[in-house]
């Protein structure tokens, strides 16, 4: 079982007017992508932060998700309009400890910046939160999860969780492989990988 990124996101919020839109931003995160060869991990980082950009500006305020594709879940929860918090992990890591960790990362973060920081915020990784260097670690062992377990127990019950797939997320009318062709944040090597991935039917590594 593998936890791939654990990433705090300012979504764009598609529903306002165009013209006063932010763009989604991730404003902090931590990746391990040591489970792939060293010539996989640009490809595979680049898909990982799509995924979790994808899922975070679609998900509903207040919503906890756990989004599949293929081998690959995105658990996410978006707290407020500007703050969603995404775990990315393979299908074995357990769903408990990943919407647990969601759930503290969410706490602690607001705890540190403010809704205007996150809104001012302009580049990737532009606000520093140690605790995500030190989660990822930790937590690519699940049983280290007892205390973050029993401190979200009551959010976690009282919380429905929509289980959910990439393709029944997408708005009406939008397919992946248009999204993905359209994308700024993938390079022209990571969007051909892709087409020829699919094409193989061998499926992205990360998609």
């Amino acid at each position: 079982m593998k936890l791939y990124q654990l990433a705090v996101v300012r979504p764009c919020d598609l529903e306002a007017p165009e013209q006063t839109r932010l763009p989604t931003l991730i404003v902090a995160s931590k990746t391990d992508l040591s489970s792939f060869s060293f010539f996989q991990r640009g490809v595979a980082g680049e898909f990982v932060d799509f995924l979790t950009s994808m899922v975070a500006e679609r998900a509903e305020v207040g919503a906890a998700m756990a989004v599949a594709k293929e081998s690959h879940v995105a658990h996410v929860l978006r707290s407020s309009r500007n703050l969603c918090v995404v775990a990315v992990t393979d299908t074995e890591y357990p769903a408990m400890v990943a919407r647990s960790l969601v759930g503290k990362i969410t706490s602690e973060f607001r705890e540190k910046y403010s809704s205007d920081a996150v809104d001012n915020a302009t580049v990737k990784d532009q606000l520093v939160f140690d605790p995500l260097e030190q989660y990822i670690e930790k937590y690519q062992d699940p049983q280290q999860a007892d205390t973050i377990m029993k401190v979200q127990k009551e959010l976690d019950d009282t919380k429905a969780v929509m289980h959910q797939t990439i393709e029944s997320l997408l708005q009406r009318g939008e397919r992946l492989d248009t999204l993905v062709d359209k994308s700024k944040d993938l390079s022209f090597q990571t969007k051909s990988f892709y087409k020829t991935a699919k094409k193989t039917n061998s499926c992205c590594i990360v998609m």
